[in-house]
C-alpha cells in the first residue's frame, strides 16, 4: 500500500527550484512520486514504506533547500506544532526579513543614484558622488540583502544545476565587480579611452527591487490560501460537555468520542455527533455551502463548526479532532492545492531548460554587443547581457498554475464541492458524458408516500364520527387508520407511511390481531373492523393504481372489511435539485445518462421526469463499471455521479468520479469530487469552475511565456536597462497572483 508524506521546503523562488526540488526527492530509493508546490511551499512524496526524516532533509540540501517537518516545539502547551504552523512562522520570519532589506536596499540605492545618476547627481551631497562611499553603500546591499540569493545559487551550482537566484547573482555580481574594478584601478579603463563610470546603482537598485517583487508576491500568496484560513476559522473553540451529571465548558481538544455536548441558540457545534435529545434547525452553510437551515431531530447527525439557529439540544459526540468532518475537509483541501495538474508539469519542465538557455543567450548578447557594439563597448556588452539575465527569470512560470489550483479547490471547498486533486480539476471541464447512479443520487434514496386516493368515502368515514367528510379529511382518517397498523410493520413501506403520519402530526390509534402476511401485506383490527393493507385483490380493478404504477410508483391498496377503500402510492422521490441540474448540463452540451438497477418501466418514468436523455435500467452492480467503460471506448470523458458501495468501481473507473457527500466512505474515497452539500446544482458548479480555473491558468501561462519570449529579445536589443528589467520580472509575478486571486469572482 502506498504512503504519503507532507512537509514544507523552505527557500524555493521560481519553477526551475520546483523542478531541481522534485528531482532530488525522486532520487530518493523508495520514492514514487514526487511533488512539490510553489504556491503552497509543500512537498509531498508517494512511497512504498515510510522514508527516514534525515534522507529527506539531505536530499532537500542537496538541491539546495531546506526541509521542514512538525515538531513538538509548543511542549509548554503539550500540543504538536503542525506544519501548517510552522510554514507560518517561517512566513512571517520572511516577510519581516524581506521588509527590512527592501527597505535598506532601495533605500541605500536611491542615495547611490542620487549620486551617479546624471541630470541628478549635480543636486546630491559631495559624499554620495563619492565612487568610494558608494561601494560601501553598494556592499552592503550585495552581501548582506541579498546574502540569501548567492547562499541559494551557491548551493545549486554546487550540484550542477540553475535557478532564478542564479540568474540575479550572475547579472549583479558582474555590474558589482565591475564597479570596483572602475573605483580602484580607475587608469587602466582610462588607458582604454573607457569612462571611468561605476554602476553600483544598477546591482543596489536590481536587488532591492527583486526583493521588493519576492516580498509582495510573498503577501499576494497569502491570500490564495485564505480558503484554509477561513475552515480553520470556523472550529468552535469550546464545549459544554455534560459530564456527572453535571455541565462544564471544555476546550474543543478535550472533547472525547461518547461525551454528551449541550448546544444551545446561536452556538457553533463543537465536534460531529448525533442528536440523543431535542431537536434544531442548524445552519450548515459554512460546510455544505447550503443557504437553508437544515432540521434535525432525535438520531440525526450534526456536523462540527455548523451554527444552532434555534432550539437546544443534547447529542453524542462520535468524531473528535482531526476525525471531524471539516478537519477531513481541510486535509482534502490542502492535498489538492499541494497536488500537481498535467499542465503544471509542463511548465515545469520547460523551465528546468529555460535557466541554462537563458545562461547562454546572456552569454551571446555579451559577445554580440561586445564584437558589434558601440563605444564602450564592453560597459554596453555587459549591461545587455545583465538585462537578459534579470528579465528571463521564471517565477511567473512557476506561479501560474499552483495559485489558480489553490484559488479554486478553496472556492469549491466553500460552495461544499471537495476537490481531491488538481487532476479532477483541470479535467472536468472536457466532461462530455455524466454517468448518474439513480437511487440516493438523482432521488432522495428512501421512501416517500407521492399520492393517497380515497375510493371508498363511507368505510373511512365510519371510523372518525363527528369529523366533516372534506377531502383533506379523509385523507388523513385514511393515512392515520394505515399508519397504525404499518407501525408494527419493519418493511421501508411501512416506514414511509409512519414517517408521512408524523409529519402530518396524525393521531395512530390502537390496533390489534396485527399480522404481517408474507408477500401479500399486513392486516389488523382497528376500532372492531378488520384492515388489510398490501395486493389489490383479483376481484377488484381501480385504473388509477395502474396509472401509478406506471409512473414508477410502488401501490398498496387499503381494504375495510374487504371492500377496497383507498390506496397509498410510494415512491424514491426525486431530489429538489435533480431536474434543474439536468436540465443545465444538457444546455451545456454535456450527455446525461442515468443508470439504476430497477425495472426499465419505474427508470423511464425517473428519466422522462427528468429530460435524461439515455436510460440503463436493469443494470447490475457489478456491470456499472463497465457500462463506464463502455463509454471511454467511444472516446467520451466520462464523469459517473454515485453514493452507495456498490459504485466505488465505477466511480473509479470514470475519468472523474464524483461522490455524493451523503454516501458511503467507500464511495468518497474512491471518486475526485466529494459534493458535501448534496444538492446535484454542484455537479454544474464543479464544471463551471473547472472551467474557469483552467481559463486563469492558460491566461497566467499566456502572460508568463508572453512575458519572456517578448522581453528576451527586448533585452538582447538593448531596449531595456537592468533596472526596467528587474522591476518588469516583479511585476510578471505579481500579475499572474492578481489574475489567480480575480478567480474568486467567478460566478459558479
Amino acid at each position: 500500500m502506498k504512503t504519503k508524506q507532507t512537509f514544507a521546503i523552505k527557500g524555493m523562488h521560481c519553477a526551475s527550484c520546483v523542478y531541481t526540488s522534485e528531482k532530488a526527492l525522486k532520487a530518493i530509493p523508495g520514492v514514487t512520486d514526487a511533488v512539490v508546490n510553489l504556491a503552497t511551499g509543500k512537498a509531498t512524496l508517494t512511497t512504498d514504506s515510510m522514508i527516514e526524516k534525515n534522507k529527506i532533509i539531505d536530499a532537500v540540501k542537496s538541491a539546495g533547500y531546506q526541509a521542514m517537518f512538525p515538531s513538538y516545539a509548543k511542549a509548554s502547551e503539550g500540543k504538536e506544532e503542525t506544519l501548517d504552523d510552522k510554514i507560518k512562522v517561517e512566513k512571517m520570519k520572511e516577510l519581516k526579513d524581506l521588509r527590512i532589506k527592501v527597505f535598506v536596499s532601495l533605500f541605500l540605492g536611491g542615495l547611490i543614484v542620487w549620486g551617479s545618476f546624471p541630470g541628478i547627481m549635480d543636486f546630491a551631497p559631495i559624499l554620495l558622488r563619492n565612487f568610494y562611499f558608494q561601494f560601501v553603500l553598494a556592499t552592503i546591499v550585495q552581501f548582506w540583502a541579498a546574502g540569501d540569493l548567492y547562499r541559494a545559487a551557491i548551493s545549486s551550482l554546487k550540484h550542477r544545476t540553475a535557478n532564478m537566484d542564479t540568474l540575479v547573482v550572475i547579472g549583479t555580481t558582474v555590474a558589482f565587480l565591475y564597479s570596483i574594478f572602475v573605483t580602484f584601478f580607475p587608469n587602466f579603463f582610462m588607458d582604454l579611452k573607457i569612462e571611468a563610470m561605476p554602476y553600483f546603482d544598477v546591482s543596489t537598485v536590481i536587488i532591492g527591487l527583486i526583493l521588493l517583487g519576492r516580498y509582495l508576491e510573498a503577501q499576494a500568496k497569502a491570500g490564495t490560501g485564505e480558503a484554509i484560513k477561513k475552515l480553520i476559522g470556523l472550529q468552535a473553540k469550546t464545549a459544554r460537555v455534560i459530564r456527572n451529571k453535571k455541565e462544564i465548558d471544555i476546550s474543543i481538544n478535550e472533547v472525547i468520542a461518547g461525551d454528551l455536548i449541550r448546544v444551545r441558540p446561536g452556538e457553533k457545534i463543537p465536534v460531529d455527533g448525533v442528536i440523543v435529545e431535542g431537536e434544531s434547525a442548524i445552519d450548515e452553510s459554512m460546510v455544505t455551502g447550503e443557504s437553508m437551515p437544515s432540521s434535525k431531530y432525535k438520531g440525526d447527525t450534526v456536523i462540527g463548526a455548523t451554527m444552532n439557529k434555534s432550539g437546544s439540544f443534547v447529542y453524542k459526540a462520535t468524531k473528535v479532532g482531526s476525525d471531524t468532518m471539516l478537519s477531513q475537509i481541510i486535509k482534502l483541501v490542502e492535498e489538492a492545492q499541494g497536488s500537481k495538474a498535467p499542465i503544471q508539469r509542463l511548465a515545469d519542465v520547460i523551465s528546468s531548460y529555460f535557466v541554462p538557455i537563458v545562461i547562454m543567450l546572456a552569454i551571446g548578447t555579451f559577445v554580440g554587443w561586445y564584437v558589434f557594439g558601440t563605444s564602450p563597448v564592453f560597459v554596453h556588452a555587459m549591461l545587455r547581457a545583465i538585462a537578459v539575465l534579470i528579465i528571463a527569470c521564471p517565477c511567473a512560470m512557476g506561479l501560474a498554475t499552483p495559485t489558480a489550483i489553490m484559488v479554486g479547490t478553496g472556492i469549491g471547498a466553500q460552495h461544499g464541492i471537495l476537490i481531491k486533486d488538481a487532476e479532477s480539476l483541470e479535467t472536468a471541464h472536457k466532461i462530455n458524458v455524466i454517468i448518474f447512479d439513480k437511487t440516493g443520487t438523482l432521488t432522495k434514496g428512501k421512501p416517500e408516500i407521492t399520492d393517497i386516493v380515497v375510493i371508498n368515502k363511507s368505510s373511512i368515514s365510519k371510523f372518525f364520527i363527528g369529523k366533516q367528510q372534506t377531502e383533506k379529511n379523509l385523507i388523513s382518517s385514511l393515512l392515520s387508520i394505515v399508519a397504525s397498523i404499518e407501525k408494527n410493520s419493519e418493511h421501508p413501506l411501512a416506514e414511509a407511511i409512519v414517517n408521512k403520519a408524523k409529519e402530518s402530526k396524525l393521531q395512530l390509534v390502537k390496533v390489534s390481531k396485527f399480522k404481517s402476511i408474507t408477500g401479500q401485506g399486513v392486516e389488523g383490527i382497528v376500532n372492531g373492523k378488520k384492515v388489510y393493507i398490501g395486493r389489490i385483490s383479483k376481484d377488484d380493478s381501480f385504473s388509477q393504481g395502474e396509472n401509478l404504477k406506471d409512473q414508477g410508483k410502488t401501490v398498496v391498496y387499503v381494504y375495510i372489511e374487504n371492500k377496497l377503500s383507498g390506496l397509498i402510492a410510494i415512491a424514491d422521490t426525486i431530489k429538489d435539485s435533480s431536474l434543474e441540474a439536468i436540465l443545465s448540463l444538457n444546455r451545456m452540451g454535456i450527455d446525461t445518462v442515468m443508470i439504476t438497477g430497477d425495472n426499465e418501466a419505474t427508470a423511464k418514468a425517473i428519466g422522462k421526469k427528468l429530460g435524461i436523455k439515455k436510460v440503463l435500467a436493469e443494470v447490475m452492480p457489478q456491470d456499472k463499471e463497465q457500462e463506464v467503460k463502455r463509454f471511454q471506448k467511444e472516446g467520451r470523458i466520462v464523469a459517473m455521479v454515485g453514493d452507495g458501495i456498490n459504485d466505488a468501481p465505477a466511480l473509479a473507473a470514470a475519468d472523474i468520479g464524483i461522490a455524493m457527500g451523503s454516501g458511503t466512505d467507500v464511495a468518497i474515497e474512491a471518486a475526485g469530487i466529494t459534493l458535501v452539500n448534496k444538492n446535484l446544482m454542484s455537479v454544474v458548479s464543479a464544471i463551471k469552475l473547472s472551467k474557469q480555473t483552467m481559463k486563469t491558468i492558460r491566461l497566467n501561462l499566456f502572460w508568463a511565456f508572453a512575458y519572456n519570449v517578448v522581453l528576451v529579445p527586448v533585452a538582447m536589443m538593448g531596449l531595456i536597462s537592468p533596472i526596467l528589467a528587474s522591476g518588469a520580472m516583479a511585476f510578471s509575478s505579481i500579475s499572474v497572483i492578481t489574475n489567480s486571486l480575480l478567480l474568486k469572482r467567478a460566478k459558479i
